[in-house]
């Protein structure tokens, strides 16, 4: 057989790799930008962590896969009335030390994830679970909780100490706040 009459065959064959090729980088693309959408800042948070996008985007995944297994809820009415009580009055002994109440709301946002169903083993892995039902909150998690970290083992501003207190009520109000439509979207990914 000569190359003559294998030619037209080779050109299909070769179209036909192309554009598979081609197909698989679009969906590829697309799963990428899906990602990105979802995980927002903490996409480029675990992209600058993994120092690959292949192996960010496969964290990623691995941490949407973990929480839909874990048993995540909302909270009861009359939990929420406590711990909202309970975040006044830690707001309001800010005045007095500040540097206790951004302890006493780190412990209070860990209590409030234990209470909806998130394991919380150490503090990356809760970042990591969070970030699948609140991205945009978690860089501001992660800040809080680096203040705090920061004023167990030193001197610190009240102006930092004032931010971490920002950081963590908006992150507790998220936690308390209605989660079902997020839940939602959680099992379809």
């Amino acid at each position: 057989m000569n190359i003559q009459a294998l030619l037209p065959y080779l050109i299909v064959a070769a179209a036909v790799i192309i554009a598979a090729l081609v197909i698989i980088l679009l969906i590829s693309r697309v799963r990428s930008d899906q990602l990105r959408k979802k995980f927002g800042p903490e996409y480029v948070y675990t992209l600058q962590k993994e120092g690959d996008p292949r192996k960010a985007e496969q964290a990623l995944k691995a941490r949407q896969k973990r929480v839909v297994s874990l048993d995540v809820h909302p909270l009861d009415e009359n939990v929420k009335d406590r711990y909202n009580e309970e975040w006044m009055e830690i707001q309001a002994y800010f005045v007095d030390d500040p540097k206790k109440s951004v302890e006493q709301a780190n412990r209070l946002i860990t209590e409030v994830m234990i209470a909806r169903g998130f394991p919380v083993a150490e503090f990356e892995q809760r970042a990591a679970d969070l970030s699948v039902l609140y991205p945009n909150f978690v860089p501001n998690y992660r800040n809080a909780y680096a203040i705090a970290m920061k004023s167990q083992n030193g001197e610190i501003s009240t102006e930092e100490l004032r931010q971490a207190m920002v950081y963590y009520h908006s992150l507790f109000g998220e936690l308390l706040g209605p989660v079902q439509a997020k839940e939602k979207q959680l099992e379809m990914a």
